[in-house]
C-alpha cells in the first residue's frame, strides 16, 4: 500500500512538473515496483503499471522478464488492470525479437479480452472501444474469436454499434459466411438505425472480400424481397458501392431493382437506383417506362442529387438505346433547363444539350467513361494517434479516440498546445459530439493538474 500511494504522488508530481527529472525509473527500482505489484489492491496495481508505461528496458532480455512477469496481471478481476497490463504489453513488445515469445505474449492476451464482453453494458462499451485500438496494432489478435461479437437481442444499442466494426474488423475469408449469415438477421432488426449499420457491414465485407461478393449480393436481394422500405432503400444504396466495386458482375440483380422502385422515397437511396438504372441501362427491358415514371415528380423534387441523378440516367439511356431514348432526354433537358429552379442542375443539363448537339461521341466518352472502382474506406487511425492511444489503453483518451493532451491541462501545456477553453471548447461547437464531451470538462479549477482518469 505504501509503495502504490508513493508512485501515484511521485507520479502526479512529474505531472505537475512536467516530468523534469523528479522520478526516473531504473531496472533495480522496476524489479522492486513488480514484487510489490502482486500485493497491491486492484487501484495500487494499476498506479505502478501506470509507472512502467514510459519506461525503457536496457536490453531484449530485461523487456522479456518484465512481460513474462506481467502475465499474471492478465488474469485479474478488474477490467482495467487488465487493460493496463495489455498497454505494457503492447508498449514492450517492439524490444522483444523473439517471434515465439511475441505470439506467446499474445495468445495470452485473448481469453482475458473476451471475458471483458461477459461484463455489464458499460464495461463491455468500453472494452469494445479500446479493442478496436488493440486490434489496429494486431489485426490478427481475435480472428478466431468472431462469435464472442455476435449481438446479443439485449445489448443496448451503443454496444451493438461498436460489435459490429469489430466483427468487420476480425473477418476474414475463412468465417466471412457465418458472419454475413449473421449479419442477415441483424437486418431484420425493428431498430432502424441498426439495420442500417448491419446492411453497411455487408457491403464492407463484399467490397473487402472479392470471394464472399456473390454471397454478400444474394443476401442483399434476400432483403430487398422482404420489402420493408428502409431495408430496401439501405439496400440500394451499398448496391451501388458493389456494383462500382464489381462492374458488370452483378447485372441480373438491377431488374429485381427495379421491382421496387415505389418503396424507395429517402434521397440518397433514390439517388443510387437511378444512377443504378442508368448505368445498366442496356439491362432493363422497360426501362423507359421506370424513367419515365421516376420523372413525373421531377420538379417536385427538393434534393439536388436526385434531379442530378435522372438527368443523368436520362442521358445515358439515349446514348446506350437512342432511338428508345430520343424522346425522354429531350423531356428532360428542356424540363431542367427551363422549369428546374436549381442553377446546378441547369447548368448539367445545358451541357448535356450543348454536347449532344455538337458531338454525341464526346459526350459518349464524358457519359460513359469507365468508372474507378470504390476502395473499401479506411477505418484505422494515423500512425501517430494510434501510438499515442496504445499508450494510454484503459483511460478517458481511448474511449473518445482522442489523445489526453487534447482534453486534459498539464498534457497540453507540456505539448506547447492552446490551454483547452481555447481550443476544444470551440471545436466542440464545429466537429463532432465527442469534442463536445471533451469541452463539458469542468475548468474552474484552473490552478489543479488533472490526472488522466482510468476506467
Amino acid at each position: 500500500m505504501v509503495v502504490a500511494n508513493v508512485v501515484s504522488a511521485l507520479a502526479e508530481m512529474s505531472e505537475m512538473e512536467g516530468g523534469r527529472g523528479i522520478w526516473r525509473l531504473d531496472a533495480p527500482m522496476v524489479n522492486k515496483l513488480l514484487a510489490a505489484v502482486n500485493e497491491c489492491t486492484e487501484w495500487g496495481q494499476i498506479a505502478i503499471l501506470e509507472a512502467l508505461v514510459d519506461y525503457r528496458p536496457q536490453d531484449e532480455k530485461e523487456a522479456e522478464n518484465i512481460c513474462e512477469r506481467l502475465l499474471p496481471r492478465l488474469q485479474h478481476a478488474n477490467g482495467s488492470v487488465v487493460l493496463t497490463t495489455v498497454r505494457l504489453l503492447l508498449a514492450y513488445e517492439k524490444y522483444v525479437k523473439r517471434a515465439d515469445l511475441l505470439q506467446q505474449f499474445s495468445k495470452k492476451m485473448v481469453p482475458p479480452l473476451v471475458t471483458l464482453l461477459s461484463s455489464e453494458p458499460e464495461i463491455q462499451y468500453v472494452a469494445l472501444r479500446n479493442i478496436n485500438i488493440i486490434l489496429q496494432r494486431q489485426p490478427k489478435l481475435l480472428s478466431k474469436e468472431i462469435r464472442v461479437f455476435f449481438c446479443k437481442y439485449n445489448d443496448p444499442v451503443y454496444v451493438k454499434y461498436e460489435k459490429l466494426d469489430v466483427l468487420v474488423r476480425i473477418c476474414s475469408e475463412r468465417n466471412v459466411e457465418p458472419l454475413l449469415n449473421e449479419l442477415k438477421e441483424y437486418a431484420k432488426e425493428v431498430d432502424v438505425d441498426f439495420v442500417r449499420h448491419a446492411v453497411q457491414a455487408i457491403s464492407r465485407l463484399a467490397i473487402k472480400y472479392d470471394s464472399a461478393a456473390e454471397r454478400a449480393v444474394k443476401v442483399l436481394t434476400e432483403l430487398i424481397n422482404t420489402k420493408v422500405d428502409y431495408v430496401v432503400e439501405q439496400c440500394v444504396v451499398v448496391l451501388k458501392d458493389i456494383f462500382r466495386r464489381y462492374p458488370q458482375r452483378f447485372d441480373g440483380v438491377v431488374a429485381t431493382l427495379c421491382e421496387h422502385v415505389d418503396a424507395v422515397d429517402e434521397p440518397e437511396a433514390m439517388a443510387a437506383l437511378i444512377w443504378i438504372i442508368g448505368e445498366y441501362s442496356e439491362h432493363i427491358a422497360n426501362v423507359g417506362n421506370v424513367l419515365a415514371g421516376l420523372f413525373e415528380g421531377f420538379l417536385e423534387q427538393e434534393d439536388e442529387g436526385v434531379q442530378l441523378a435522372l438527368v443523368n440516367a436520362a442521358v445515358k439511356y439515349f446514348l446506350k438505346r437512342p432511338q428508345q431514348g430520343q424522346a425522354l432526354v429531350l423531356k428532360a433537358l428542356q424540363t431542367a433547363t427551363e422549369k428546374c429552379a436549381n442553377p446546378d442542375v441547369r447548368d448539367r443539363a445545358y451541357i448535356y444539350w450543348r454536347l449532344l448537339s455538337a458531338d454525341p461521341e464526346a459526350a459518349r466518352t464524358v457519359t460513359l467513361v469507365d468508372k474507378p472502382p470504390v476502395e473499401l474506406e479506411n477505418i484505422n487511425l494515423p500512425d501517430a494517434l494510434l501510438q499515442e492511444l496504445v499508450k494510454e489503453l484503459g483511460c478517458v483518451s481511448s474511449v473518445l479516440q482522442k489523445p489526453a493532451r487534447l482534453f486534459v491541462y498539464q498534457r497540453a501545456e507540456k505539448a506547447g498546445l492552446p490551454r483547452h477553453s481555447e481550443t476544444v471548447g470551440t471545436a466542440a461547437e464545429e466537429e463532432s459530439t465527442s469534442e463536445a464531451a471533451a469541452g463539458a470538462i469542468d475548468t474552474s479549477n484552473e490552478g489543479e493538474p488533472e490526472l488522466l482518469i482510468s476506467f
